[in-house]
């Protein structure tokens, strides 16, 4: 968890500020849940290894030996945990207000959540995630509007040429019950290929029989990877797909996903299609049933973001099933790379003034470059006036003023 400078704390507000815009111009609106969620919800089995890191609150009014006596059952010591996503929360939101909302509801949620990592390079207790989600929409049109927003973002950050892998669980649990692997073995199937880009095939083969995995199903996954590939190109569309496929996959899943790169291509006018289908690509939230899709950038090796269709969260909630699809933009991630992104345009002006000038004289200057649209601080004039100038810099101030007791008019100058 961290603190933020004013120069941190304006960049990530100024990078915030064009997300939230971005996404309310593709018809998203914004909504805001509590911090924390009851226990039970939390730990409902829908977050997979993040309800293991999830901050639990201990009851209220608990003495000493109610402790004790629970000290083996976390569930009957706390009742609330701060949330360590905002898709939980969604679904919680969507099954109390569903009456109020539109049939096909878009959301946004940007605000900060918690987990208990263990801190690392790019990796915080506390962090904010950006969220867009459609509930109410099983077709593919749902899967195209958050990837167009989320280029559309993107690129709005000065981070164009930015493309989104994509996969179905649906194809993933078709492909291994076609290699033979046993619906049992597949969620540490699934973690083994999840590594297929850092340890390869022979890797991915190994650590699968390694697990005990049926030994004919992992010789034909073996043989399926290192199969020989015709090297051409193929864009983005059925030919891909089927390809990157074993032989004899689903049409209703090939369709669905082709129907989202046209309506990808449609929306933003090229015939480049910014998608790539990955067989592979598995992303580890255990609530995903269909669609998969994670955000990549060539100036980075790791993803900015990613999300996924979870048709079955909300129904645990509300009794029956609601198609929802949601993408999560990785902010900490984004925020660094656009860490030189210009200023928002307001003139920033700090006003140094000697000590003899009247308090009146100083809050009139101010008053008057406020009304003029500025932004102005005031500094009390010290022998060092180049590290007060530089530190102004450093909090986003793009000019200054020296100000003499009686001056009318005041020469700004640009802060270099």
């Amino acid at each position: 968890m961290r603190d933020f400078l004013p120069a941190d704390k304006t960049r990530r507000e100024r990078v915030l500020a064009v997300i939230r815009e971005r996404y309310r111009a593709h018809g998203f609106d914004e909504i805001e849940t509590p911090v924390m969620e009851e226990y039970d919800r939390l730990h409902a089995g829908l977050g997979a290894d993040n309800e293991k890191l999830a901050y639990n609150v201990l009851k209220r009014g608990l003495d000493a030996e109610a402790i004790r006596a629970s000290a083996d059952d976390p569930a009957k010591l706390t009742d609330l945990g701060l949330r360590y996503d905002l898709t939980v929360p969604l679904a919680r939101f969507y099954a109390s207000h569903r009456g109020e909302l539109p049939t096909v509801f878009r959301s946004i949620q940007i605000a900060p959540v918690w987990r208990a990592e263990r801190p690392q390079k790019g990796r915080y207790r506390q962090f904010v995630q950006c969220d867009i989600d459609i509930i109410g929409d099983a077709s593919s049109r749902a899967e195209a509007e958050l990837a167009v927003a989320t280029l559309d973002t993107l690129d709005a950050l000065g981070l164009d040429g930015g493309s989104i892998r994509i996969n179905d669980r649906r194809a993933l649990d078709w492909m291994l019950d076609a290699f033979g692997f046993p619906v049992a073995d597949r969620p540490g199937v699934l973690i083994t290929i999840d590594k297929l880009d850092k340890i390869g095939p022979e890797g991915v083969a190994a650590e699968l029989r390694d697990r005990g995995a049926v030994e004919s199903a992992v010789a034909a996954f073996e043989a399926f990877l290192v199969r020989p590939v015709t090297l051409e190109y193929n864009s983005y569309g059925e030919r891909q797909i089927r390809k990157a496929l074993p032989d004899g996959a689903p049409d209703e899943i090939v369709a669905h996903l082709v129907g989202i790169g046209q309506a990808v291509a449609a929306a933003r006018g090229t015939l480049e299609i910014p998608l790539v289908f990955d067989p592979f690509l598995v992303r580890g939230m255990g609530y995903y049933t269909g669609t998969i899709l994670e955000l990549a950038h060539p100036s980075v090796g790791y993803s900015l973001g990613g999300g996924g269709r979870y048709d079955g969260m909300i129904g645990r909630f509300l009794g029956q099933d609601v198609p929802a699809v949601g993408f999560s933009i990785g902010f900490e991630r984004i925020v660094d790379l656009v860490a030189d992104a210009a200023a928002d345009g307001v003139d920033a002006v700090v006003l140094v003034h000697d000590r003899d000038v009247p308090v009146g004289e100083l809050v009139a200057h101010k008053t008057r470059l406020i009304g003029a649209g500025a932004r102005v601080r005031l500094e009390t004039r010290t022998k060092n006036l180049k590290a007060l100038l530089e530190r102004a810099a450093a909090d986003g101030y793009t000019a200054f003023a020296l100000v003499s007791a009686g001056a009318d008019d005041l020469e700004l100058k640009p802060l270099a």
